[in-house]
């Protein structure tokens, strides 16, 4: 016996088997956190025609379970916040938004693992194997897009792509806070972020071509959640007495509406968004406040619109 995991997986000298594979939802996650994806790599580590086959043997269990992928249903609370529910207990000047959509190219974000039988594995929860999109992402990603929105790309060309000498206006500080590495004004942003977390797996090949035979060299395989997933954006904006920079709701709600309509429907919230990874149809947008009724919109062209025309007649009276 022994208490090194790795060590233990390599005297093992039988490859992992396709029926190893679990039907359940809730096992096919775990199995992807460690068990089968662990024996796959190990396996692969062995010699370049056992890579081949272990690659071919996870990649043929995993797309068999694209559509049952889960977390254990007692974690279901980690699959996103009920707003409809806690927002009884917020003070006035806080509100929630959910942003429902519906993925039209491939999600991909590189997973931390050190080991995996892919060279370019799905970002997962490290304990029960489903794939999310972080809340750290969804922050960077969206300042990024609001930043955008106030004339970033103007300053970058200007400047010769530096991004030296840009400041942040002051709703974008009000809802994000400082960049790391700032020391004599830094705080905390108005905006809290939740992770996204989707059920499907499906991969994507990309072949490189020799310019000289026109021909392929050699496939790179990546996990993705495919087209046709479902995931949802939890904002919830939660500002705290006397913060500074303060900002109004009423200025700062029309540029941040459409910066999330930008970034799903324009720019794409995956790696490789140059290759329109990552785009999304809105499919709902929903916004909950204390004492009111949530308000809803679909994802009609006037859907900011009308999700900026319920916030004024029923949220900024209110504040």
């Amino acid at each position: 016996m022994t208490f090194d995991y790795w060590v233990e997986l390599c005297d093992s000298t039988s490859p992992p088997g396709k029926g190893e594979f679990p039907a359940s939802p809730e096992e096919a996650a775990w199995n992807l956190a460690s068990g089968f994806v662990d024996r796959c790599t190990k396996q692969a580590m062995r010699r370049d025609d056992q890579r081949i086959n272990a690659r071919e043997c996870y990649v043929e269990a995993v797309a068999s379970k694209t559509n049952t992928f889960s977390l254990p249903s007692a974690l279901s609370v980690l699959k996103g916040p009920d707003f409809g529910s806690a927002c009884t207990g917020w003070p006035a000047s806080w509100f929630a938004l959910e942003v429902e959509f519906e993925l039209l190219r491939p999600w991909y974000s590189k997973d931390e693992r050190l080991f995996h039988v892919m060279d370019n594995p799905l970002r997962k929860d490290r304990v029960f194997g489903v794939p999310f999109m972080a809340a750290s992402s969804w922050k960077g990603l969206l300042r990024w897009a609001c930043r955008m929105q106030e004339g970033l790309r103007e300053h970058l060309r200007k400047n010769k792509g530096r991004f030296e000498g840009w400041r942040d206006p002051d709703w974008i500080l009000h809802l994000f806070g400082n960049e790391k590495g700032e020391e004599e004004t830094f705080h905390q942003g108005a905006l809290v972020f939740y992770p996204t977390w989707f059920d499907k797996i499906g991969f994507e090949v990309i072949n490189p071509h020799s310019r000289t035979r026109r021909a392929g060299t050699q496939p790179i395989y990546y996990e993705v959640v495919p087209p046709g997933a479902k995931g949802t954006l939890y904002l919830l904006y939660a500002p705290w007495p006397g913060m500074q920079p303060s900002v109004e709701p009423k200025t700062f709600l029309p540029g941040l509406l459409k910066a999330i309509d930008n970034l799903l429907t324009n720019y794409g919230i995956s790696a490789k968004r140059t290759a329109s990874w990552g785009t999304a149809k809105i499919l709902e947008w929903k916004a909950y406040r204390k004492g009111q009724d949530p308000i809803r919109a679909t994802n009609l062209k006037n859907s900011v619109n009308t999700l900026l025309a319920g916030f004024r007649r029923r949220f900024y009276e209110h504040f």
